[in-house]
């Protein structure tokens, strides 16, 4: 069952990747009418997936280049909110809307969360490594989010569009990273493996 679950996670993420791709090469020759209210010429915090899954994020962009000098490790942590009892795929795609917001806050130039050393250090140093973890609801997980800002590590929260099993608005994913493992546990040791 985790070996389908991580599959399942990796196989979105990558359709989630080559979606966006397709996506900007789209925006740059000419936008189709249906796409024209999903995309916008700015950094917008909404975006939308194949199945019609709108998703929304915490728009807070974390500068974490301090975090550079922290040796060992580095991972991405996606923290999922047992409480909304979400299905497995259901929190496959949730998580892979997290791990790619992460991804692209951390990648843009533009952005404050821009850190090429820790992508870097993510990407080669182990495999894109991502960690699953159970957090038991809403508050817990926004304690969780700003205990992570204040230690500098790139964040998001995915809000879910409310078109299925949530209810829309709802806080479904946190996602943390990349960052040192050593780091990222002062927020999420405490956590119970997905």
């Amino acid at each position: 069952m985790n070996n389908t679950l991580v599959t399942v996670g990796i196989v979105s993420f990558l359709s989630g990747a080559l979606l966006s791709q397709w996506l900007l090469a789209q925006k740059v020759h000419s936008r189709p009418r249906k796409l024209e209210r999903y995309l916008s010429s700015d950094d917008e915090a909404e975006t939308e997936d194949d199945d019609e899954q709108g998703e929304e994020e915490d728009d807070v962009e974390i500068e974490s280049l301090a975090l550079n000098e922290v040796p060992g490790e580095v991972r991405m942590t996606l923290c999922v909110r047992q409480d909304l009892k979400m299905g497995k795929g259901k929190a496959a795609a949730q998580c892979s809307h997290a791990t790619l917001s992460l991804y692209k806050k951390i990648t843009n130039p533009n952005s404050p969360a821009y850190n090429p050393e820790m992508v870097r250090r993510w990407e080669y140093g182990n495999g894109q490594a991502k960690i699953t973890l159970q957090v038991p609801n809403q508050e817990e997980m926004d304690l969780l989010f700003a205990k992570a800002m204040s230690l500098g590590i790139n964040a998001c929260i995915i809000h879910d569009a409310g078109r299925t099993q949530i209810a829309a608005g709802s806080a479904t994913v946190l996602g943390l990273g990349p960052a040192p493992k050593r780091t990222l546990d002062e927020v999420t040791g405490k956590l119970k493996l997905y």
